[in-house]
């Protein structure tokens, strides 16, 4: 069986594509770097990282971005006529007064890998823009055009260009041509593809959150009009339909379905193999109960469908629930390489898998001057929407344990260095060192940061050694996440209260949302940008197949 959520942690919004005998995901980034990771399979159910779309931190600059702004909704297509992978991407600005200031780009490659063309713009119409190629050499563009008149309902309808690719733009104005399959609202996450004499548009609808679901409508003509599937929505957490045009609040909270173990389930893709199976991908989230809190964020989940005798997508189980377990694909199954749990810095290049905060890793980590151990250099704070040194992998379980060996002489409390529990830049976790004035000594302390609120708990500051390395460690177990540290590796005691992993969410935030929690290494320099820490390894362990309660 496929247990799901097949990417577990921060992996929102996938689309899935196959070239021959091998799968893609792409999933969206927001804020973090390096962007659009790509996944690759050859079963459908191993799973490995496989590349980033974006890998120039200056095109796009996410600097000074929000959370939860920046990179959304990669579309990854595969064309065979023209033997090229083709990402639309767009990048969020703003959100304010509700506008929606996005700009949509596409690039192209031979191999998901790269490397990528530089970028294309398409146009700001609205977000959430894909690609599609028709079987006559045309393309087209559709997205959500955000609806920004007041007295109009929201978020708005999907519209449609054709792309021309000799002349990189999109021609003439959008078409308005989908207002979604039910009367859920909130419609979003176009994707049109063609089989047979149908084209077919798939869309989210009811909002990205407990509303969630995937529709589906059909046309013989590609700018429509389009008929509403009469069994949407084909796949969601909550299946009774309801009219919530008037509601365009993504989250919906009372729209939880106790019967469901994958919450949130929408925003799909699907793909058709060679040997008649149909496969589609979605996003989903487990929240911690009662709160209805999803520290890990939405994470990718696969469902096996198949095409009825009237040309409709069902899910093969003839159910629209969204499943925890999935029977296999008759493919032949090839287990893939999963990212390493040890990390001890011994390659010159960083391995995949980390991330930063709107920057490039490599602009502050150095793998080379001190062999075995990554050198971070000092820059802003954990709160900086700019230049954050943050080295962070996802978070993919709430019962994990992540460790460090830390090496650093700080000379001022403008110098810390530390593991940390991020999920944005108001929100954190922070075991850190730094030289304390109190104590006229180096010092380590635990300090939190909840919706922008400071705390710093003065009573776990505790003297150390400068030249004497100290090991951290963060425990997950479930809601309470526990610091600890050691001087030997092999004697821990905890350090700071056991805070709440559950606020580390999307619904506790009131600055960040869409995203999910990461855990890592920081170094902050407030001073020069100039103060490096030395960490000897990171070493991440976690269950994969635990419950979120």
């Amino acid at each position: 069986m496929i247990q799901n959520p097949i990417l577990p942690g921060f992996n929102p919004d996938p689309c899935i594509c196959r070239k021959g005998e091998d799968f893609y995901i792409a999933v969206s980034s927001f804020e973090w770097f390096p962007g659009i990771p790509i996944y690759h399979s050859k079963d459908m159910k191993h799973w490995e990282l496989y590349s980033h779309a974006l890998q120039n931190a200056d095109d796009p600059d996410l600097k000074k971005l929000p959370s939860a702004k920046g990179i959304w909704a990669p579309c990854l297509t595969y064309c065979e006529a023209d033997d090229l992978f083709y990402v639309v991407y767009g990048v969020m600005n703003s959100m304010n007064a509700r506008y929606f200031d996005v700009d949509n780009f596409l690039i192209t490659a031979k191999d998901p890998k790269g490397p990528w063309s530089e970028p294309v713009y398409l146009h700001s119409t609205g977000f959430d823009a894909s690609l599609f190629h028709d079987d006559d050499g045309k393309k087209y563009v559709v997205a959500l055009e955000w609806e920004t008149r007041t007295e109009y309902e929201k978020p708005g309808p999907i519209s449609i260009m054709e792309y021309d690719p000799k002349q990189k733009k999109v021609l003439g104005m959008p078409k308005r041509f989908w207002r979604g399959g039910t009367d859920r609202g909130c419609i979003e996450a176009p994707h049109l593809t063609k089989r047979g004499d149908y084209y077919y548009i798939m869309c989210a609808e009811g909002g990205t959150g407990y509303y969630h679901s995937v529709t589906v409508g059909r046309s013989k003509n590609v700018w429509g009009p389009y008929e509403p599937d009469p069994c949407n929505p084909i796949l969601t957490s909550s299946p009774e339909n309801h009219n919530e045009r008037h509601d365009w609040d993504h989250l919906k909270p009372h729209y939880y379905n106790p019967e469901s173990k994958l919450q949130k389930s929408g925003h799909a893709s699907y793909v058709d193999l060679p040997n008649g199976e149909t496969w589609m991908v979605f996003h989903c989230s487990r929240p911690f109960l009662p709160e209805l809190r999803c520290t890990l964020g939405r994470e990718t989940a696969i469902e096996r469908m198949k095409w009825t005798d009237d040309g409709w997508l069902r899910t093969e189980n003839g159910g629209n629930l969204a499943r925890e377990f999935v029977e296999e694909s008759a493919l032949p199954e090839k287990p893939l390489a999963k990212i390493n749990a040890f990390d001890g810095f011994d390659s010159p290049q960083l391995a995949l898998g980390w991330y930063a905060p709107r920057i490039a890793p490599a602009s502050f980590v150095d793998l080379t001057s001190r062999p075995g151990w990554a050198r971070l250099r000092g820059q802003e704070s954990g709160c900086s929407q700019n230049k954050a040194s943050i080295l962070a992998r996802k978070l993919t379980s709430v019962q994990a344990t992540a460790t460090t060996k830390l090496d650093f002489t700080p000379l001022s409390y403008q110098h810390t260095a530390g593991l940390i529990l991020y999920y944005d830049n108001m929100n954190f976790l922070y075991l850190y060192k730094y030289f304390s004035e109190t104590l006229n000594r180096s010092a380590i302390a635990v300090m939190s940061l909840e919706n922008g609120t400071k705390t710093e708990f003065h009573d776990t500051r505790t003297p150390v050694e400068d030249g004497q390395e100290i090991w951290m460690r963060v425990i997950i177990n479930g809601r309470a996440s526990q610091f600890q540290w050691s001087l030997n590796g092999a004697n821990w005691a905890d350090i700071g209260p056991a805070f709440d992993t559950s606020k580390l969410s999307d619904e506790y935030s009131d600055f960040g949302e869409f995203t999910g929690t990461f855990v890592g290494i920081a170094c902050g320099d407030r001073m020069t940008h100039s103060r490096t820490a030395d960490f000897d390894f990171f070493d991440y362990q976690s269950r994969e197949d635990a419950d979120v309660k």
